[in-house]
């Protein structure tokens, strides 16, 4: 089936009726139907249950036999599972869908919002970056979230490990905004899921895709058009040169959104993404009061009890206790947070959250081994790294 309408140019009216929304879903849900195809259907047949009827046809003239839409039951069975879990089905066109959101070409015909939907008319800043965040990329991104979330600004990211989990945690005081990959139900990687739980109370998880789909590589690229979409600009903390960090950027940019990046020593890997975002014209982040700069034209003033200096430095994370794992499983947490730029032994040993004593002798194996340099003023580094 052909892929070519723009919503903008004829925006579908949003369904009224219980009865409308069902056969949304069923549209929307039919085999081989995308969303520019759902878009140009409505368009041409007026509404989705002219389309439905029309549907069979369509595909047959595509070159598709005996082709049926999606059942009324699975849409039903749909709308259950959503119920039950708490969340709501919001349709472009009605009140509360994201206004931002109708720049793309292709906004989601149907979202699924668990949490305080209220949030998404606040101002927001998307926050994204490698999985594999060192120890100095996940500082900066507590530190810039925390940041912007008390000058008014809601943190939209991707519930990721990384930077995007730093970048949720720093900011779940003042709401966050999760983008899921998969179903709204399906917590992506599992260990977030009391970070999810957590951003229900104060913030929002939403996602385009059915209720109960587990997140495949095809979602996220996706998923990421949602989350710059969402937002004023893109902050990108730390991501290779080939990440999906980057893609998210340049969604950004064709959807006429701010690039920002946080610069990174030219020996990390992990920061050859963001050093060729500066290279080719993005801003440069230092703190927030930079992100809050590119913005000052749309950014809203900040509360009274919210003005405070804004520092360039980095705070370390809060406390948090752990158990030790495994050797071999440590031994890879600390070449996982070292790059070729320097870090503090004992602030390794914060990040990590695991005992100094335990931590130490694990540090001297790896330097015996040539994985790890130790360099003057207690610092360390992978083994190859220069300081600065």
């Amino acid at each position: 089936m052909s892929e070519g309408f723009h919503p903008s140019t004829h925006p579908p009216l949003p369904p009224t009726t219980e009865d409308d929304r069902v056969l949304w879903l069923r549209l929307l849900r039919s085999r081989r139907v995308g969303i520019a195809t759902f878009y140009r259907l409505l368009g041409e047949h007026g509404d989705a249950a002219a389309a439905l009827v029309a549907l069979p046809d369509v595909a047959r003239a595509a070159g598709m036999s005996e082709y049926a839409p999606c059942p009324e039951g699975v849409a039903l069975a749909e709308l259950r599972q959503g119920r039950k879990l708490g969340a709501r089905m919001l349709c472009l066109g009605e009140p509360g869908y994201p206004a931002r959101l109708l720049d793309l070409p292709d906004p989601p015909p149907i979202l699924w919002l668990k949490g305080d939907a209220d949030i998404l008319d606040r101002p927001m800043i998307a926050m994204v970056g490698a999985r594999n965040a060192s120890s100095l990329g996940g500082r900066m991104a507590r530190a810039l979230a925390a940041d912007l979330a008390a000058q008014g600004h809601v943190v939209v990211s991707g519930l990721a490990r990384g930077i995007d989990t730093a970048a949720h945690k720093a900011s779940l005081a003042h709401g966050t905004v999760a983008v899921m990959a998969g179903g709204v139900d399906v917590i992506y990687p599992s260990e977030n899921t009391a970070l999810a739980a957590e951003i229900d109370k104060t913030g929002l998880r939403l996602s385009e895709q059915p209720i109960g789909v587990v997140p495949q590589a095809r979602h996220f690229p996706r998923r990421n058009r949602i989350i710059s979409g969402l937002a004023q600009a893109v902050v990108v903390v730390e991501a290779a040169a080939k990440s999906g960090s980057l893609i998210t950027a340049r969604n950004a940019l064709d959807q006429g959104r701010e690039v920002l990046a946080v610069p990174g020593h030219p020996f990390d890997a992990r920061a050859s993404g963001c050093n060729m975002l500066i290279r080719d014209g993005a801003r440069l982040v230092r703190n927030a009061q930079d992100v809050i700069e590119a913005l000052a034209p749309l950014a809203p003033e900040p509360p009274a009890q919210a003005e405070m200096p804004l520092s360039a430095d980095i705070p370390p994370p809060p406390p948090e206790r752990r158990s030790l794992r495994e050797t071999a499983a440590l031994h890879q947490q600390i070449l996982d947070r070292l790059g070729p730029s320097p870090v503090a032994e004992d602030q390794l040993i914060r990040d990590l959250r695991a005992p100094a004593n335990a931590v130490a002798p694990v540090l001297v194996d790896l330097e015996l081994d040539g994985r790890i340099a130790r360099q003057a003023g207690g610092l360390l580094s992978l083994a190859g790294g220069k300081g600065s």
